[in-house]
């Protein structure tokens, strides 16, 4: 059963760079916080690319951390990196983490009290 303010989302197409929600498609990662859809700010994590070979996410970004559940889409591939600090993060919060390629990510869209981010490529 979805939370009170939620919506049932329906994914339509994932591919490579591209994923269509509800008739709309998206190019960039996303972040969904109980059914709101905004972009990922990743421009702060990329400071740490050098260090990783890819922009990581990190507790920096605008990680919708008021959920029970966080589901990572790691993308298509499964690469993106996940800082130690994010998992560091979710068990100071009691949030459960689960990290998972993009097409196995969205299949939680709409687990209760759930939320997201979700990169898009690689």
């Amino acid at each position: 059963m979805l939370g009170v303010g939620e919506k049932v989302m329906k994914v339509e197409k994932v591919s490579f760079g591209e994923i269509k929600i509800d008739g709309k498609v998206w190019s960039d990662d996303l972040v969904i916080d109980h059914g709101t859809i905004s972009l990922r700010n990743k421009s702060v994590s990329r400071m740490s690319k050098a260090i990783y070979g890819h922009t990581p996410l990190t507790v920096h970004e605008n990680i919708p951390w008021d959920c029970s559940t966080l589901v990572i889409g790691t993308g298509i591939y499964g690469s993106l990196p996940v800082t130690n600090e994010v998992f560091k993060m979710a068990d100071e919060l009691s949030v459960t983490l689960v990290v998972k390629k993009l097409k196995d990510a969205v299949k939680h869209l709409n687990d209760p009290d759930t939320n997201f981010v979700l990169h898009l490529t690689c």
